[in-house]
Order: C-alpha cells, then structure tokens, then sequence
C-alpha cells in the first residue's frame, strides 16, 4: 500500500491505495484519507485506512470469474453451444405471447416468495382489474411486477444500479416504504428455511454498493465474450448472495434474469412455482460451491415449458 497525492486547485488531497493484478489487468483499490494533514495525522488516518483497504479487497475477491475459474474447457465448449430449445426466437413474439408469458411470470414470481394470489386471480388482476379478496399488498405487487416486465422490454440498459432500484421502486411502489431503497448501513438480512435454519445471509450493508459495482463491471467486461445463458446465470445469482435489499431480492433477481437474456435477443423465461425447490438448490450450489450449471439446466427447461405455453 502507498500514498497518493493530488494537488486539487492548491488544496492536498490523500489517498491510501493499493494496486494489485486480476484477470490478467491491473487494478486499484483507494481510501480518501483527507487533505492538508500533518505527518502525524497522516500516518494514524493511513493506518485506520488499512482495515478499509483489506475489507474492500476481500470483497473484490468474492466475484471471482466463475466461467473462467469453476468451468472446465469441455464445460466452456459446451455452453458456448447451449441454446433454447426449439424455434422461438424473441423477434416472433407477438403481444398475445408477450401477455401470456408476463401473467404467469407475474403469478409464478410472487408465488414462489409466498403470495396468495392464485393464477386465475393475477389473470384477471392484469386483464380486467378485478381485485380478489386478497391482501391489497400482494394485489398491488400482482400489478407491479407486470408493470416492470413492461419497463425491461423497452429499457436499453442491460445491467445497472439505477436499473435495479428502478425495478425495485416499480414493483414494490404501492406495497412497501422502502421500495427502491437498498438497505441503510446496519441493515443486515438471512433467508430463512421453513425450519427456521439460515441458509444465506446478504452481504454486509457496508458493502452492497461495492459488491454491485463489481457485478455490473464484470458483466461490460464479458457481455460480448460469454454465452448469455451464462452471463444471466451471473447475474441473477450473484445478485441474489448480495441480497441489497430488505426484501424483493427474488423478484428484482428474476426481472434482471430476464433483462439479460432480453438484452441478447433471446427469448423471457419463468421459474415457475412447480420448481421452486430446485431454483433454490441452484441458487445453493452456486453459493457453496461456485456451479452454475444447475442455474442454466433449469433455464433450459423453463424454455421448454415457454415453447409449450406459447402453443396454448
């Protein structure tokens, strides 16, 4: 670690950094230590800097590049060359596929994290608003995550914080008061099992800006090098460990999922409710032990059912 100095219109402005190589590029992390310090004040703010630097380093760590470090190179040949099964394609979609597809994403998206709303009634919801005895809360998010399939198929952006708190804000707008927030600092979250048991804890609220940072810089790295089966897997994953937000996480996970694979004219795909037990089991394997695979088989076979539903 050293010191940088920049003269900023006659006002001395320091800075703790440290550079480091990573993916075969140079990098570098800096702390603002102040300006116009002392020797002494200097060396206790560098010293207190260290800690910040380490903690920011730790972080960078934690997105590694999977596809090039987890894969092996049969593996890499073989998702170069997976891709949806059959002949849809995104430019064949007309708004009669477009509507079916957003009413049982929309149904199957809430279900999945515990709505009441059963697929008839999101049905209706959408198509003729007509409101079922059910919690207006989860009436209202019926309504917003619609609304926020909309916002994804006329939106260029293919992944950024804006895009994120935007989604967040469209869905949770009428249901939640911190709906396009991320946490406040010490605002820590688990996910909890029907036992009760943790099996994930979001990254530290101290962290969520850098750690999101890292993902979006990692995905402009290799958006152009990558199958998209395995950017959105990513994605989607990588945004479900840090978990930025006191609750929405899936839903806002699931809606960058689909924006992915939009962004490279492929077609929208559902987790439906059916496969809840193993959307969470891919999202474990990831976690523990950095796989994608199950995230892009069940992609796969959500695809089939796409096929099928656009059939009806």
């Amino acid at each position: 670690m050293h010191i940088e100095i920049r003269d900023v219109k006659g006002i001395i402005h320091y800075y703790l950094a440290h550079s480091y190589r990573k993916l075969g590029k140079n990098r570098k992390v800096r702390v603002y230590l102040g300006h116009d310090l002392s020797k002494s004040e200097l060396k206790e703010k560098s010293n207190a800097a260290k800690t910040r630097i380490n903690e920011k380093l730790s972080v960078l760590e934690g997105l590694s590049d999977p596809y090039a470090t987890v894969l092996s190179s049969q593996e890499i040949m073989e998702l170069k060359h997976l891709r949806p099964a059959g002949k849809i394609r995104l430019s064949h979609l007309s708004e009669d596929d477009w509507l079916k597809f957003t009413e049982n994403f929309t149904y199957d998206t809430n279900a999945i994290e515990g709505s009441s709303i059963d697929q008839k009634e999101a049905k209706n919801i959408l198509e003729k608003n007509e409101w079922p005895d059910k919690p207006k809360q989860e009436i209202s998010e019926t309504q917003g995550v619609a609304e926020a399939v909309r916002h994804i198929r006329t939106t260029k952006v293919h992944i950024s914080i804006q895009l994120m708190l935007d989604l967040h804000r469209i869905v949770f707008k009428n249901s939640k008061g911190f709906a396009g927030h991320f946490r406040k600092l010490g605002e820590e979250v688990a996910v909890m099992s029907a036992s009760r048991t943790i099996i994930h804890r979001g990254a530290p609220s101290h962290n969520i800006t850098l750690l999101l940072k890292n993902l979006i810089k990692w995905y402009d790295d290799y958006k152009d090098e990558y199958p998209p089966l395995v950017l959105a897997a990513v994605v989607h994953n990588q945004f479900e460990n840090i978990h930025p937000f006191r609750d929405g996480n899936g839903r806002v996970g699931r809606l960058l999922l689909v924006n992915v694979l939009l962004k490279h004219k492929l077609p929208p795909v559902n987790i439906e409710l059916k496969n809840r037990t193993g959307y969470y089991n891919a999202l474990q394997e990831y976690e523990l032990h950095g796989n994608m695979r199950p995230t892009i088989e069940l992609i796969l076979k959500e695809y089939k059912r796409l096929g099928r539903l656009l059939r009806m």
